[in-house]
């Protein structure tokens, strides 16, 4: 996992060669002002999510994980927090492949965290988060989604 401001981004470039397309997606767009709904970037394999979504209590955040994809997420008008617990501490539920998503039930997290905007927070394959987290009744944000 990776916490930091968006205009650092370009520092972790050498993560996954798909990173320097995001940086250019973001210097040639501002999300802010992007219609909700998924825009492509490169396929399948690089898009964003922008979207509205309900602010939620941290007992009602529920933890996920995702294997062939990295989310870069970045919340536009509001501060996020989220829920961290390593894919190692986290016990075993049903994969579904084709949203490439586990869910975790009634899991809490370990720690949380929060994202203003203008920051940003990349979650890997091993990075359980809940996202979603706020006292406001909904987040504008933008998901990359980042092929592994």
């Amino acid at each position: 996992m990776v916490i930091d401001t968006i205009d650092n981004l370009s520092k972790y470039v050498g993560l996954n060669p798909l990173f320097a397309d995001v940086v250019a997606f973001l210097k040639a767009n501002d999300l802010s002002k992007m219609e909700e709904g998924k825009h492509p970037i490169q396929g399948t394999d690089l898009f964003v999510n922008v979207t509205t979504a309900k602010g939620r209590a941290k007992e009602a955040a529920v933890l996920e994980t995702h294997i062939d994809m990295i989310d870069i997420q970045i919340p536009l008008d509001t501060e996020e927090t989220f829920g961290y617990t390593p894919l190692c501490d986290l016990p075993d539920y049903e994969y579904n492949a084709e949203k490439d998503i586990t869910k975790y039930g009634d899991t809490m997290a370990q720690t949380y965290f929060t994202v203003k905007p203008g920051q940003m927070v990349i979650f890997f394959p091993q990075d359980g988060h809940a996202p979603c987290i706020s006292d406001k009744p909904a987040i504008k944000k933008a998901i990359f989604k980042v092929k592994v």
